[in-house]
């Protein structure tokens, strides 16, 4: 449990009670009340973002890679999903969703390890680790992406100690970071190198938008798929959220 949860876990209630709570002030009041409160309860949390939420009297509260939802006193506080049940549209995840892009684009893709077609249609971001089984099987389908136009960036997440954190390095350390992570990728021993390296910056990032295994695909969106996926399955799901987005 993070520190901004377990501050406020003492606050919990049931959702029914959020939605009963009413509020003579608009919008934009609300948002400044529950600031001001944050500012006075929590002097020493940095609040991300405060915003209106879908529901009356119930706004999103941001701090770093958390979201839950308050009232504008700070006395209540929603720890869970938003999702609007007619439109199945789920409010907490889009919020999620903007944060790990903007971690994402905040690292920059200079500092990601990229394979890149000829052509761009779509970029995927995916969090992998050197010798996870499934990451060399998602791997072992570069070609597939490149021919369907999907450019794909890595992030590293070494989860199993010294030898695959330096395995990793090595990759970044090459001279030729993709031919040296194709060989790593299939088994192949690769020349023990060291270097000024984003490998540290990619393990933070990875644990602030949440990843706690690997593979991990980012979509365009920030939608998260937790697992592999075969690439064929992905890039026909991918065209079709585009035929949906244009039409």
């Amino acid at each position: 449990m993070g520190l901004f949860k377990a501050v406020f876990r003492c606050f919990l209630l049931p959702f029914v009670l959020l939605l009963s709570a009413t509020s003579v002030f608009s919008a934009d009041n609300g948002v400044e009340m529950l600031k001001k409160a944050l500012a006075k309860h929590m002097p020493n949390t940095e609040i991300t973002q405060v915003t209106e939420s879908p529901v009356p009297g119930l706004y999103e509260v941001i701090v770093g890679a958390q979201v839950v939802y308050m009232d504008q006193n700070a006395q209540y506080m929603l720890d869970g999903d938003l999702v609007d049940l007619k439109s199945r549209k789920n409010h907490t995840e889009q919020a999620k969703s903007k944060i790990r892009l903007t971690a994402i684009n905040a690292l920059g893709e200079d500092n990601m390890l990229v394979y890149t077609p000829k052509q761009v249609d779509h970029t995927i971001t995916v969090v992998t680790d050197i010798d996870c089984p499934y990451c060399r099987r998602l791997h072992s389908e570069m070609d597939q992406y490149m021919a369907s136009n999907v450019k794909v960036r890595y992030i590293f997440m070494p989860l199993k100690g010294k030898s695959d954190f330096e395995t990793t390095v090595s990759v970044w350390c090459a001279k030729d970071k993709n031919n040296a992570l194709d060989l790593a990728k299939s088994g192949t021993d690769i020349e023990t190198l060291d270097c000024d390296n984003p490998i540290k910056d990619h393990l933070a990032l990875s644990r602030q938008i949440g990843i706690r295994g690997t593979p991990a695909i980012i979509l365009e969106s920030g939608e998260i798929l937790p697992g592999y996926v075969p690439a064929a399955k992905l890039v026909q799901e991918m065209n079709k959220q585009n035929a949906a987005m244009i039409n």
